[in-house]
């Protein structure tokens, strides 16, 4: 499950292997193990990548679904038509 997330994290903010390394300073074969369920990343390189994917630590190891949107300075107007917007879609 965690090998699984960290692929479709990445593959979904449309980065490679190599740029995803990159931008947590780690190899392209270290990504490549975790992708592969070869090796687990640390509970630091865990937090990491949930940082830079905006996700949580429990999201990433299967833990919880619920999705979140990073919303931090956002007016009250803007979170209202945000809001909207998702009761619009859920109604779907």
């Amino acid at each position: 499950m965690l090998s699984e997330n960290i692929k479709k994290l990445r593959m979904a903010n449309g980065l490679s292997q190599v740029e995803l390394a990159k931008k947590l300073g780690v190899t392209k074969q270290c990504v490549s193990n975790w992708e592969n369920d070869n090796v687990m990343p640390s509970i630091d390189m865990l937090v990491k990548i949930a940082n830079l994917f905006k996700v949580s630590t429990d999201h990433i190891l299967g833990i919880d679904e619920k999705k979140y949107l990073e919303i931090t300075g956002l007016s009250d107007d803007q979170l209202a038509h945000i809001q909207a917007i998702i009761n619009d879609i859920a109604k779907l």
